[in-house]
C-alpha cells in the first residue's frame, strides 16, 4: 500500500477515499459478538451494563451456529471477538468458538476475571481455536482496579489468569481503560503489561454509554498527552500498542513521524513504525464503528459496534450481511463527506474519522466531530 503524502491526503476526490474504503464497503475487519450480558461485575464504565443473569432471549447454540455461517459468508476471515457481559458464562461457548473456527473465522476471547478462566478452560478455549486472550487491567494497583471494577480481589484475579493464559500458549492482550481515575498514572502499567508477557496493551479510551459516564471522560488535552507519551512508549516497548475508540492515535502518530523526517514527508500510519506482528493482521487503515467494524448483540441486533448502539436490524430476521454493506447507519459510516465540524474539514479524516460513538454518546449525533480530539484542522486554521 503506498503511503499518503499530506497534500494528496487533503486533496483526494470523494472517488478517491472510496477506493480506500472499498474492502470496509464490503466486510468488516473485526466482529465483536456479545454472547451474553451476564456478569459477576459492575464496572462503573461497563457500555453493556452487564447483569447477574443471563437473558432468556439470548441468541441460542443452533441460531449461533447460524450467525457464525452468515459471518463466514463475508470471506475474508475477519477477527471473531466472543466477548460480553462474561462469555464464560454460557455453557456452550467453546463449541461455537470450535465452529466459527471450523468456518474460518480467527477467534479471541475476553473473559471476565472470576473463577471460571481457569487453567483447564483456557486450555479448552485454546483448542476450541482461540488465538488471543484479553483480559482488562486498569491500574498498577490493586485498590484502584478494584474500585473500577466494583469486585474486591479482581486485580490479582486478574494477574493470575493473564498468567495461566500465557502458560497454556494463549497469546495474550492486556486491556486497560483509560479515564481520569487513571489517566496519570499509565506509566506505572508497563511494568505489568511485560510481566504477563502480553502481546499487546491495548488503551481504550472511555466512550460515554452503558454505564459510562461523560463525567469520567478525560479531557482533549489529556487525550493528546496520553497520544504522545503512547507514541513515545511504542518505540521501545516489547509489546505492540493499540489505541481503542480513539484513531485520533493514528493522526498524533503520523504528525510525530513528520517531526523526525520533515513535513513534506510522504507517510501513513504504517509509515510511522507501526508494522504489527500480533497474529492478527491487523489492516493497514483504521477500524471505526461501521467501518471495518461490526457488533453483535446478545439478543442479535446488528449494530455499528457496542459503543455506538444504534440497531440496524437483527440477525433472527435480517442478513447481516446485507445489513452492513447496505443499511443507511453502515453506509453513512464509512463516508468521510457525511462527517460534520472539525472532523468533516479535517485533513486525517481518512485516517482517523474521530470515534463515532463518542460523538454520539456526547452530542447525540454520530456524525458529529468527536469532543475528545483537541486538533484543529488546516481548513478552519486558514
Amino acid at each position: 500500500m503506498s503511503n499518503l503524502s499530506h497534500s494528496a491526503s487533503t486533496e483526494r476526490s470523494y472517488h478517491d477515499r472510496r477506493m480506500i474504503h472499498a474492502d470496509f464497503d464490503q466486510a468488516p475487519f473485526t466482529i465483536a459478538w456479545e454472547v451474553t450480558r451476564a456478569c459477576a461485575y459492575a464496572c462503573v464504565h461497563c457500555r453493556a451494563d452487564a447483569q447477574p443473569q443471563r437473558h432468556p432471549l439470548e441468541l441460542t447454540t443452533e441460531e449461533g451456529f447460524q450467525l457464525i455461517d452468515r459471518l463466514a459468508a463475508f470471506g475474508n476471515h475477519p477477527i471473531l471477538i466472543f466477548t460480553g457481559g462474561d462469555p464464560m458464562m454460557r455453557r456452550d461457548l467453546f463449541d461455537l468458538i470450535a465452529y466459527a473456527t471450523e468456518k474460518g473465522l480467527r477467534c479471541s476471547l475476553t473473559p471476565t476475571a472470576t473463577a471460571l478462566p481457569t487453567k483447564s478452560r483456557l486450555q479448552k478455549a485454546r483448542n476450541a481455536g482461540v488465538r488471543r486472550i484479553a483480559l482488562s487491567l486498569d491500574a498498577p494497583r490493586p485498590a484502584i482496579h478494584d474500585d473500577f471494577r466494583k469486585v474486591a480481589g479482581s486485580w490479582q484475579r486478574t494477574m493470575d489468569i493473564l498468567h495461566r493464559a500465557h502458560d497454556v500458549g494463549l497469546s495474550v492482550q492486556v486491556n486497560t481503560t483509560v479515564a481520569k481515575h487513571n489517566a496519570h498514572i499509565l506509566p506505572e502499567m508497563v511494568t505489568f503489561i511485560e510481566e504477563v508477557g502480553a502481546v499487546q496493551w491495548s488503551v481504550f479510551f472511555l466512550v460515554p454509554t452503558g454505564r459510562g459516564q461523560i463525567d469520567w471522560m478525560i479531557s482533549p488535552e489529556e487525550h493528546e498527552r496520553i497520544f504522545n507519551w503512547l507514541y513515545d512508549l511504542a518505540q521501545e516497548a516489547p509489546f505492540d500498542i493499540k489505541a481503542t475508540a480513539a484513531p485520533m492515535y493514528r493522526r498524533v502518530a503520523i504528525q510525530r513521524k513528520r517531526q523526525e523526517l520533515g513535513e513534506d514527508a510522504a507517510i501513513s500510519f504504517q509509515g510511522a513504525g507501526f508494522q504489527y506482528a500480533d497474529g492478527l493482521n491487523r489492516p493497514t487503515k483504521g477500524v471505526n464503528d461501521g467501518n471495518g467494524f461490526l457488533f453483535i448483540s446478545h439478543l442479535g441486533n446488528i449494530e455499528p459496534s457496542g459503543f455506538l448502539p444504534l440497531v440496524a436490524g437483527n440477525v433472527r430476521k435480517d442478513d447481516v450481511v446485507e445489513v452492513y454493506r447496505h443499511h443507511p447507519i453502515f453506509k453513512d459510516l464509512r463516508d468521510p463527506d457525511k462527517l460534520k465540524g472539525r472532523c468533516g474539514v479535517c485533513e486525517f479524516r481518512d485516517v482517523c474519522g474521530g470515534q463515532r460513538g463518542r460523538a454520539y454518546g456526547v452530542t447525540g449525533d454520530y456524525l458529529e466531530t468527536d469532543p475528545a480530539c483537541v486538533y484543529i484542522p488546516q481548513a478552519m486554521r486558514a
